[in-house]
């Protein structure tokens, strides 16, 4: 059997680089060596195209914020990258995650893991992943769209008027739709970052603040108090559901620091949930990953809130977390599929 040229990208521009580096190292040293030439691709936080030139065999799964050293750059990205049959771009956040590369892959015609342009574009994007499943009627908490341009503040209604106000009236048209506490979040942004609770008005000024300086674009939601799940789905056509994970955070929200450096958050695994709400869970991440015309893969968030057991959407991972002891893998683990078994029919799904 002639063995699959695979080149492995992972680092990138986002601000999620750092992960990158971690899930991209991780599938490297778990990958069947002998079903694979594996080209390793590390990208720069500059946007600079390198290859990693360690021993495949000596490659391990690094930990957040070790550093890539051992690195040759690319002179000629296109020529390079047509050489391979199938890309698997391990990159999260903006420059990988949001539809740019996948654009770049369709260009050159070389198949990729996960889903495509649009997917990855939409479901990058917390607002427009909003419009898409509402229009898909999946049961989402309140929300509001704002948008910053220079020093002026726009808000955006539910028929797309926009109007704009300061941001002492922004926050009252906040308070005014929605309940305390607020989540307020850039819409380009993953992992958590940049992502503010807001418990009164003062708080929310200086969420609102802090969002801009990640996107221009920001999405204020209404807080659920209930249990934060997760669902992994695979596949193209014919898509799976994993069973439910739970999120337990050691901090009030699942933030970065809960995410990738407080040890006290825990996974639970499955998660404790009764199972006919398990089960609309795991139908309604595949109507979602199917309503963003996701392919491959993806995670899919939701909650489920105290006392009614009511299910509402969180948001949609195309390119979730890819350690051993992500979520992802871990959820498709517990029913059967191991990491590197998993990776496999990644792999083959963007074969097909």
């Amino acid at each position: 059997m002639n063995k699959i040229n695979l080149a492995v990208i992972f680092g990138g521009m986002s601000t999620e680089h750092e992960v990158s580096i971690v899930s991209g190292t991780s599938i490297i040293e778990n990958l069947d060596k002998r079903r694979y030439n594996i080209y390793p691709i590390y990208i720069t936080k500059e946007g600079k195209w390198n290859k990693y030139t360690k021993e495949i065999n000596e490659i391990k799964t690094l930990e957040i914020n070790d550093n890539i050293k051992e690195i040759e750059k690319i002179d000629n990205i296109i020529e390079y990258l047509k050489q391979m049959d199938v890309i698997m771009p391990v990159l999260h956040g903006l420059g990988g995650e949001d539809g740019t590369i996948q654009g770049l892959f369709e260009m050159i015609k070389v198949p990729y893991v996960g889903c495509g342009v649009l997917a990855s574009s939409v479901g990058m994007d917390k607002v427009y992943t909003k419009l898409v499943l509402d229009k898909a009627n999946i049961n989402q908490t309140k929300y509001e769209y704002i948008r910053k341009v220079k020093e002026e503040y726009i808000y955006i209604d539910k028929q797309f008027n926009e109007n704009k106000y300061n941001l002492e009236e922004i926050c009252k048209i906040m308070q005014n739709n929605l309940k305390y506490p607020m989540f307020v979040k850039p819409s380009n942004s993953g992992s958590s970052v940049g992502i503010t609770k807001a418990k009164n008005i003062e708080e929310l000024k200086q969420a609102i603040e802090y969002a801009a300086k990640f996107d221009t674009k920001i999405l204020v939601e209404e807080g659920i108090k209930g249990k934060e799940v997760e669902c992994a789905v695979l596949g193209n056509e014919e898509v799976i559901a994993s069973c439910i994970g739970e999120i337990k955070p050691a901090e009030e929200f699942y933030s970065f620091d809960a995410k990738y450096t407080n040890k006290e958050s825990i996974i639970e695994i499955p998660a404790k949930i009764e199972e006919n709400i398990s089960e609309e869970i795991r139908k309604l991440a595949i109507k979602a990953f199917k309503a963003i015309d996701g392919k491959g893969l993806s995670r899919v968030d939701f909650f489920v809130e105290n006392g009614t057991n009511k299910i509402y959407i969180n948001e949609i991972n195309t390119m979730p977390g890819f350690t051993k002891i992500s979520m992802y893998p871990k959820l498709f683990e517990q029913v059967g599929v191991e990491y590197r078994s998993l990776l496999d029919k990644l792999i083959q799904f963007a074969l097909d």
